[in-house]
């Protein structure tokens, strides 16, 4: 059977991306894959990374990504980045994944053969161990031997004040003063962008900007290209004739005979319903606009003065003149969340 929508994963795109980063921030790349590589696909995305030479290693969310990860066998190092359960600690050791630690009882409870990232609380105040505790934490672990690296994580490194990111900074670097020589990393993809190279970091760990997408003051730092193209085929085409409207509740009328296609991609799949009456698609080239509500499986598109068939491709985004940033706009939401939110009925493919 054909998939209604295709999203197709740029390899080059990726590697470009992520060999702009590296260079910028001055150091290999522990690059985050979690929630399926931001929606790209984790098996796409860990392929590129595994042949990537600035690429150190990759980061996961949940205990259940990193065991995923762990099977593909990349033979790069996988951190997770979230605290796992008691019970979970030991298979994790045991497929090679770097444990996050953030108290002397998740240190002295790691079997000896785990290595660990000491977590560090710098002012996110979302996980990691307080400044003044994480010290002690780190030198119990290197007292056995089972210390790696030290990260935390910047609240607000892509906004243009970057006042309380030096404080981060400060802080972080203030237990990294206490510690024996390790693998330090706090850049996001903001941090990398805004502050380019921190003297004392072995690694940067840019998410979203890894996969093409930076805020708007940061986008003129580097040339970042969207890695993702999502297309979904047209299923249905008929005419609407005036006076007559399209979808639930009637929002949009015909004021002219008007040429509708069904496109086979809704909100089930993730494209946001929040985007109705603003969004518009690439049909044959030409921006088109949607009509009437999004449903959870279909949205309709004016293609009225176009040769268009059964089957044929609809572009939803891409890295051309139409992005996942208008879509999360029109949705009134966030990159992020539109494509983390795209479904498993969207096929991920390669691409070069």
């Amino acid at each position: 059977m054909l998939a209604r929508a295709v999203a197709s994963i740029s390899a080059s795109a990726l590697s470009g991306n992520l060999s702009a980063l590296s260079a910028r921030a001055g150091v290999p790349l522990l690059l985050p894959v979690k929630a399926d590589a931001y929606g790209h696909g984790l098996d796409l995305v860990a392929r590129v990374a595994a042949r990537h030479p600035a690429v150190w290693g990759m980061a996961v969310a949940t205990p259940r990504e990193a065991a995923q990860l762990a099977a593909l066998n990349t033979g790069k190092p996988i951190l997770l980045l979230t605290p796992p359960t008691p019970d979970e600690v030991g298979p994790l050791a045991d497929l090679g994944v770097r444990l996050p630690v953030a108290s002397l009882a998740e240190a002295d409870a790691l079997p000896a053969h785990a290595r660990a990232h000491l977590k560090i609380d710098t002012g996110m105040n979302r996980l990691g161990a307080r400044p003044a505790e994480a010290a002690a934490i780190g030198q119990r672990l290197a007292e056995r031997g089972l210390l790696e690296g030290a990260y935390t994580h910047f609240a607000s490194a892509d906004e243009p004040d970057l006042s309380f990111a030096h404080t981060q900074l400060e802080r972080f670097r203030g237990v990294l003063a206490q510690l024996p020589p390790l693998l330090a990393h706090a850049s996001n993809g903001g941090g990398i962008l805004s502050l380019g190279q921190l003297p004392g970091m072995g690694l940067a760990r840019p998410g979203l900007a890894s996969y093409g997408f930076a805020p708007p003051h940061l986008r003129p730092v580097l040339p970042l290209t969207p890695v993702m193209t999502l297309r979904a085929r047209i299923t249905h085409i008929h005419t609407a004739y005036l006076g007559e409207s399209v979808s639930y509740g009637g929002l949009w009328q015909a004021q002219s005979e008007t040429l509708v296609a069904t496109v086979g991609i809704g909100y089930a799949d993730g494209y946001p319903r929040n985007a109705t009456l603003r969004a518009s698609v690439l049909v044959a080239g030409q921006r088109r606009p949607t009509l009437g509500r999004i449903c959870m499986d279909q949205l309709m598109v004016d293609v009225t003065g176009l040769d268009v068939g059964l089957g044929d491709w609809v572009e939803l985004w891409g890295p051309g003149s139409l992005t996942v940033t208008d879509v999360a706009e029109w949705g009134g939401t966030i990159e992020y969340e539109v494509l983390t939110g795209l479904g498993a009925r969207v096929e991920r493919v390669g691409a070069k």
